[in-house]
């Protein structure tokens, strides 16, 4: 039976913040692609890997500033399988396969999660803004209002934003320059990008056009207009809202604040997440910061009655933060692991002991080790040493021309002309005082 043989070659590279390991065969091409500044350190590449190629960095250290990659990734061990893109929570680790991204591969499982918008979402600027990961683009492509009804110098009238019917939404700010949406950060306490909407009434010129177009009728204009030939001109609100899947960690923000409930996620895992308190006294959320800073969801808060806290509704239970908490106060435990089924293939039942170990944390391996039996050789006697005879004579004579020699060359002159003269200036030298010494 003839055997075929397979040429594989592994090469690696470094661009930017980009380790790249491409593995290359006569059928394939795989290419690994580990951003370490988008890795948070969670650990689920090293918990999954088949082979022990990954292992963690200092994360406790990065996670509080050092620019240093959060796990290591050895490429020579490296069996090319692919787990840790498919597991990865945060698309650090991503695998192309001859030129095909793995997750939109059938025969490769991966971690089960989206969002989804339905038709209630308007769409508005709500959830783009307060996304703390700016996964998320919205695009509005109704007519603005310079087009529809330009601006008219001197009008006079009157506008009122009804504050407890508007959501914020700010798409009247979209349509018209006079309407002003006053941002501020959202925190996983307070996720609302904007904190006001108001009217610079020198750029309204009370149109009217605001009305019919604002979704929760809180806006009222008196002015010079007709309503009917306004209704018939104001736009409705279109656009397109698209997900940025590599950037998004499902942490549910945009599902919690939308007013409208469009948005719906669905985590990666369910589980657990607990703060330790007789832990926490060495804790320093504010000179610390590490489970702040490597949190994908931004969950973590410093509320005013307690020293710190995570809004448990945006955890995805990665557990990075557990594990760059230098004081061990945070304890995380994953459940239940969503995943796409596992196709009928020869490595299937591998892929299942990694996907059980996201939530046992135990991770059956495959036994790699190899031993090899070497005879033992008989020990071979050594013939005994024999030491010579030295003539006590002989031996006299040598200890006195040596206890010369170093009498000599600890003279002063005798080691000037050694280090500077030639080598043969100064044997010259020093057998002329031994003479000078025999005499």
């Amino acid at each position: 039976m003839s055997e075929e043989e397979l040429n594989v070659t592994v090469e690696s590279d470094v661009r930017d913040s980009h380790f790249l390991f491409t593995q290359k065969t006569e059928k394939s091409k795989k290419l690994l692609d580990y951003d370490y500044k988008r890795c948070n350190g969670c650990g689920l590449c090293i918990q999954v890997c088949p082979k022990n190629a990954i292992e963690p960095g200092p994360l406790i250290e990065i996670a509080t500033g050092l620019d240093a990659p959060p796990v290591i990734i050895d490429h020579t061990r490296c069996s090319f399988c692919g787990m840790c893109a498919s597991f990865c929570p945060v698309r650090s680790i991503r695998m192309n396969i001859n030129d095909k991204d793995i997750l939109e591969l059938a025969e490769f499982p991966h971690l089960d999660s989206k969002v989804v918008f339905n038709d209630k979402c308007l769409p508005c600027l709500i959830c783009e803004k307060s996304c703390p990961e700016e996964a998320i683009s919205i695009d509005l492509g109704f007519t603005k209002k310079e087009i529809l009804a330009p601006f008219k110098e001197g009008k006079t009238g009157e506008i009122i934003v009804d504050m407890e019917k508007c959501t914020l939404c700010g798409a009247c700010a979209v349509l018209c320059p006079a309407f002003i949406l006053v941002e501020k950060k959202a925190k996983a306490d307070d996720l609302m990008p904007f904190d006001d909407l108001v009217v610079d009434k020198i750029k309204c010129d009370y149109c009217g056009i605001c009305v019919p177009f604002c979704p929760e009728e809180a806006i009222k204009v008196k002015g010079e207009f007709n309503e009917e030939e306004i209704k018939k001109i104001a736009p409705g609100i279109t656009g397109t809202i698209k997900v940025d899947n590599d950037k998004c960690t499902r942490c549910g923000w945009c599902e919690a604040v939308c007013p409208y409930d469009a948005a719906q996620v669905s985590k990666p895992f369910e589980g657990e997440i607990e703060l330790l308190d007789e832990k926490l006294k060495g804790c320093d959320p504010v000179g610390c910061h590490g489970c702040f800073n490597v949190c994908p969801s931004k969950a973590w808060i410093i509320p005013k009655d307690k020293k710190i806290d995570v809004v448990k509704d945006f955890c995805t239970y990665c557990g990075a933060c557990a594990k760059a908490c230098h004081d061990t106060a945070i304890g995380v435990k994953r459940k239940l692991a969503k995943y796409t089924p596992v196709a009928d293939t020869a490595w299937a039942k591998d892929w299942k002991k990694a996907i059980a170990s996201l939530t046992t944390q135990e991770r059956g391996r495959p036994d790699v080790s190899r031993s090899l039996h070497v005879e033992k050789e008989e020990k071979k006697s050594e013939p005994a040493i024999v030491k010579p005879v030295i003539d006590p004579v002989l031996r006299k004579l040598v200890d006195e021309r040596i206890e010369k020699m170093s009498s000599i060359l600890g003279n002063k002159q005798v080691r000037h002309v050694w280090e500077r003269k030639d080598v043969e200036t100064a044997l010259a030298e020093i057998k002329k005082r031994m003479k000078k010494d025999e005499k």
